[in-house]
């Protein structure tokens, strides 16, 4: 059976900040710390989780029109991916960890759509990788959190949905 790779990017905030979820490869906390103990069908399970929230995100905002030009990218910059996964969860991976030494996105086989082509690679970085976080802690608070103190982790999660989704409008309105 193929080893499983790790989908760390090498900046990890579940162990230097206490993170339940990680900004790097959206991983929870628990996950990070049992990855090595994890059979290959859990591993997977795992990736395909952070792959379907990464390619709900990015698709509705990116395009890749050059698989080879992505890959190159990725290799010039040494960011580590894993070619089993989408594309859209290297783009993900080049974003995150390249974004700032990257004039246009397009030598790099994506464009952004129109709706989000006015934003700085920067921002439009930053928009996307809050989503993906709010959606990655939406399945946490749904499926591994506990109520805790009375307070309902469905109106926390919903209330810090609300304020990332109005930055998001605000991010845009200014690009316009």
């Amino acid at each position: 059976m193929t080893q499983v790779k790790t989908p760390c990017l090498g900046i990890c905030s579940t162990s230097s900040l206490g993170d339940a979820v990680c900004r790097g490869c959206k991983r929870y906390s628990f996950e990070v710390i049992h990855w090595n103990s994890y059979d290959a069908q859990a591993k997977s399970a795992v990736l395909k989780r952070i792959e379907k929230l990464n390619i709900q995100i990015l698709e509705n905002k990116l395009r890749i029109f050059s698989l080879p030009n992505l890959k190159s990218g990725l290799e010039q910059f040494q960011i580590p991916f894993d070619e089993s996964l989408s594309p859209y969860c290297w783009l993900h991976n080049l974003l995150k960890k390249g974004h700032q030494r990257i004039d246009k996105l397009e030598e790099y086989g994506v464009y952004a759509l129109a709706e989000y082509a006015g934003l700085s690679l920067r921002d439009l970085s930053e928009l996307i990788d809050r989503e993906i976080l709010v959606l990655c802690e939406a399945h946490h608070a749904r499926y591994f959190t506990l109520d805790r103190g009375g307070e309902d982790a469905a109106d926390t999660l919903s209330n810090r949905l609300s304020d990332e989704m109005s930055d998001s409008d605000d991010v845009l309105e200014n690009a316009s």
